[in-house]
Formats: C-alpha cells, sequence, structure tokens
C-alpha cells in the first residue's frame, strides 16, 4: 500500500509540474536607448524607461512566433503615443516622438514566443 501511494504522489506531482510554464524563458538587454528581448517563452509583463529627444524616432521591431503580446509606450502619465493590445503578428513600425522626455516601453506577454526591439534613432 506505501508503494502504491509515492508511485500515485509521484504521477500527481509530475502532471502538476507538466502545467506549469516559466513567466520569462529568454534574453534581455535594456538601456536608456533601447530595450531587447528574445524569448522561447513569455508570460509576464516587462518594461523598460527611454530617454528620447524631440524628433527623433522609436524604431520597433515585433517578432510573435506564438501567443500575444500587449505593447504600450507612454511619457510619464500622458496619454500613451502608441498603444496595441493582443498582438498576435509581427511588425515593424518607426514612431516619431514630438516631445523630449522619457518615455516607457511595456510588453505584456501570454503564451508569448518570439522578440521584442525598441531601439532610439537620434534624428
Amino acid at each position: 500500500m506505501k508503494k502504491v501511494s509515492c508511485i500515485f504522489i509521484s504521477i500527481l506531482l509530475i502532471i502538476s509540474l507538466a502545467g506549469c510554464s516559466p513567466d520569462f524563458n529568454g534574453s534581455r538587454t535594456g538601456n536608456d536607448s533601447q530595450f531587447i528581448m528574445k524569448y522561447t517563452a513569455f508570460n509576464t509583463t516587462d518594461s523598460q524607461d527611454l530617454l528620447v529627444e524631440a524628433g527623433d524616432k522609436i524604431n520597433a521591431k515585433i517578432v510573435i512566433d506564438g501567443g500575444h503580446l500587449s505593447i504600450k509606450i507612454q511619457k510619464g502619465q500622458e496619454e500613451p503615443v502608441y498603444e496595441s493590445e493582443n498582438v498576435f503578428f509581427s511588425n515593424d513600425f518607426d514612431l516619431d516622438i514630438e516631445e523630449s522626455g522619457t518615455y516607457t516601453v511595456t510588453v505584456t506577454g501570454k503564451k508569448a514566443k518570439g522578440s521584442v526591439r525598441f531601439v532610439v534613432e537620434n534624428s
């Protein structure tokens, strides 16, 4: 009976651990001019502050290999200069910045696989 209980508990443990997915599995680089992540699992929220001058651009490259992302770029508590939810397709774009300041890039993943790249390009 003891052996059967041990086997049963072991099977339950294996099944419960198989259902767990990591919050983040990948690499991340960030500083005041770039925010780059490559991941095989992204199930959380991450953000990076970028210092941007008026006339600069934020170049974005989004690669979606699975799942989806929500992305927001905003200066302080102002209205976001860019916001997109439930992104499930890859996309490249440039965001023209009209006001100097610190812009926070926030990315939230749901079962996401792929990469994101936000780089400040000086004018």
